[in-house]
């Protein structure tokens, strides 16, 4: 979550005022607010645009087919209404079911971009937030940071991450309930107006769908986000290095995919994180080399010197991560496979 700023706590303030105004009174001060502290929404990109970046995405395919067929589903039916035919009413709230680093909020984001150019949502802009962002500390609070939150995500997509944090599995009675009640009551009120995405682990998911009985009703649709495999994990590697000039020696492919592939299996193993965090590892300890090789003056390095990963940068930055690469498997001749 990115750093508050004092813009955001003037926000805020004006956001509470909007809340306790009540009916047009109250929308009309967000909207002031909206103009003047968050910036004139720029104009909407084309829908093939923005699919065509969902489309290079790494691996997601189930996910992005779900994708296209909800945006296809909504201009079927805009269409259905300009021929004067009844539009079936369908929820547009989603669950979005993966471990982290599955890419769950990037496709959010691209959603509500999606959302925007076929004119479901005017702003198509995405707030995101987790349980400290909607549960307050004492009585009444909750209420308030709930409904600051979903002011400030009206005409685009509210995404909440983790959001089974809200109702715990231990069962004990919390402020996180609350917030619940909050968002659904909003969620009707201003169904035009308002996507939300709930997201998070799927065992925890079912659990937190099951705490309320007006969730299970409002979220009918759900995305599964696989885990990548390791040659989408090497994709995933490979783009990072292109998009900032870095190079892998030879060995160095070696080395990535015996990492990638000893990864431990886990919740969190199977992630683009995990490739984003070796990547920048991998760059800090091709400086620290650097700076050790006292063959090297660091005001007069080469192209190549700061250009090239090495496998011995890799496998440094694997082991800083708990995530040391697995022993190299040499194949056996062919008659010993017989």
């Amino acid at each position: 979550m990115a750093g508050r700023t004092p813009i955001d706590g003037i926000r805020d303030t004006l956001g509470t005022l909007a809340g306790q105004l009540k009916g047009p009174a109250g929308e009309r001060v967000e909207e002031i607010v909206n103009e003047l502290l968050g910036g004139r929404t720029p104009p909407p990109r084309p829908l093939a645009e923005v699919q065509a970046e969902l489309d290079a995405l790494v691996g997601l395919d189930t996910v992005k087919e779900q994708v296209r067929s909800l945006v296809a589903f909504l201009q079927v039916q805009a269409s259905r209404k300009s021929h004067g035919l009844p539009e079936v009413a369908t929820s547009q709230h989603l669950v979005f079911l993966g471990n982290p680093g599955t890419g769950k909020t990037t496709v959010a984001r691209l959603l509500a971009e999606m959302y925007r150019a076929i004119g479901l949502l005017q702003r198509g802009h995405l707030v995101e937030v987790d349980r400290s962002g909607l549960v307050g500390q004492y009585v009444g609070a909750t209420a308030i940071k709930t409904d600051r939150v979903i002011r400030r995500a009206l005409d685009g997509v509210l995404f909440i991450d983790e959001a089974y944090a809200l109702s715990p599995e231990d069962g004990r009675m919390d402020f996180g309930a609350e917030a619940v009640e909050v968002l659904l009551k909003r969620m009707e009120d201003h169904r035009h107006r308002l996507v939300v995405i709930v997201a998070g682990y799927p065992r925890l998911m079912e659990a937190f769908l099951a705490s309320n009985p007006g969730l299970r009703s409002r979220f009918a649709r759900e995305v599964t986000f696989p885990d990548y495999s390791v040659d989408e994990l090497e994709a995933i590697f490979h783009g990072m290095l292109a998009q900032n000039e870095y190079l892998l020696e030879p060995d160095g492919e070696k080395a990535l995919h015996r990492i990638l592939a000893g990864l431990r299996t886990r919740e969190d193993s199977g992630n683009a994180r995990f490739a984003r965090t070796l990547f920048e590892q991998a760059m800090s300890r091709q400086a620290l080399r650097l700076s050790r090789d006292d063959t090297r003056d660091l005001e007069a390095l080469d192209r190549d010197d700061v250009v090239t990963l090495t496998s011995a940068d890799l496998r440094e930055a694997a082991d800083a991560l708990g995530e040391g690469p697995g022993p190299e498997v040499t194949p056996l001749p062919w008659w010993r496979r017989w």
